[in-house]
C-alpha cells in the first residue's frame, strides 16, 4: 500500500512520497490489537494505510469512551510527536490494520521538508479541536437521550441525499454509539426504539434508514427546548 493514500501527503508528488518512504517502518496489527498505549514512552506517528482504528479513553468508572474511528488515510499519534507529552488516549485496531510508522524525529523532518504536509497537519489538528469542542458542548448542554439523537443526526447529515433521506450502513452498533456520546448501551437502545416508533428511523437489511433528516432534526430541537 502506497503512502499516497495518507491524507497529510495528498499534495506530494511521487518523488516527495519516495523521500518520505525512506523514513518509515511498516507494521500490521490484527483486529483488537492495541496500537497506542498512554502508559508507553513511544511518541511515534502511525499513518493508516489500510484497515480502521478506534481512539478511546476511559472514565473514572471504567466506561469506555470512543473519541473517534479513523480509517485508511488517517493518522494518529501526532500530538505526542509534536509536543513530546504523554499519549492522551488509547488506539486499538478495529480491523486488521496496516500502518507506516514515523518516529518523532523523522516526523519533524518530513513536516519541515514538505510545507504542504505541515499545512495538512495543521488542518487535521484544527479538525480535532472542532470535533472535541462539539463533543464538550454536547455533553455540557444535552441530556443522554438528546446526545444519542444528535449523534444519529450528525451521521445522517453526512450522507443525506438530495431527497433529504440518509442510509447509515451498517446499522450503528449500540455500544459504539454509547461510547461516543458517554452514555450506556441501554440508553441507546431505548432511544433507538423511540425513534423507530416515531418512524424517524427504520432498519433496512443491515442499514439504518433515516427517511427524513429534517424531521429528525426537528425532533431533536423539540426535545431540548
Amino acid at each position: 500500500m502506497k503512502l499516497s493514500v495518507v491524507g497529510i501527503f495528498a499534495d506530494l508528488d511521487e518523488h516527495a512520497i519516495e523521500d518520505v518512504e525512506r523514513h518509515v517502518n511498516r507494521k500490521t496489527f490484527s483486529a483488537g490489537a492495541q496500537i497506542i498505549d498512554p502508559e508507553s514512552n513511544s511518541s511515534d506517528v502511525y499513518l493508516i494505510l489500510s484497515g480502521q482504528v478506534r481512539v478511546v479513553n476511559y472514565s473514572l468508572s471504567g466506561r469506555e469512551i470512543t473519541l473517534e474511528e479513523i480509517g485508511a488515510g488517517g493518522c494518529v499519534g501526532q500530538l505526542s510527536a509534536i509536543d513530546g507529552q504523554p499519549r492522551s488516549a488509547y488506539v486499538v485496531a478495529v480491523a486488521d490494520t496496516s500502518v507506516a510508522i514515523l518516529s518523532p524525529s523523522n516526523f519533524e523532518k518530513v513536516v519541515k521538508s514538505h510545507p504542504s504536509v505541515a499545512w495538512n497537519v495543521i488542518v487535521e489538528l484544527a479538525r480535532i479541536v472542532r470535533t472535541s469542542t462539539r463533543r464538550i458542548v454536547d455533553v455540557s448542554t444535552l441530556g443522554a437521550n438528546e446526545r444519542v439523537v444528535a449523534e444519529i443526526l450528525r451521521r445522517a447529515i453526512e450522507v443525506c441525499n438530495d431527497q433529504g433521506a440518509a442510509m447509515l450502513s451498517p446499522v450503528p452498533v449500540h455500544s459504539e454509539v454509547a461510547g461516543r456520546v458517554s452514555t450506556s448501551r441501554e440508553t441507546v437502545a431505548r432511544v433507538m426504539s423511540t425513534l423507530g416508533k416515531r418512524q424517524l428511523v427504520s432498519k433496512v437489511g443491515t442499514s439504518l434508514l433515516v427517511p427524513d433528516v429534517r424531521r429528525l432534526e426537528e425532533f431533536l430541537s423539540e426535545s431540548i427546548q
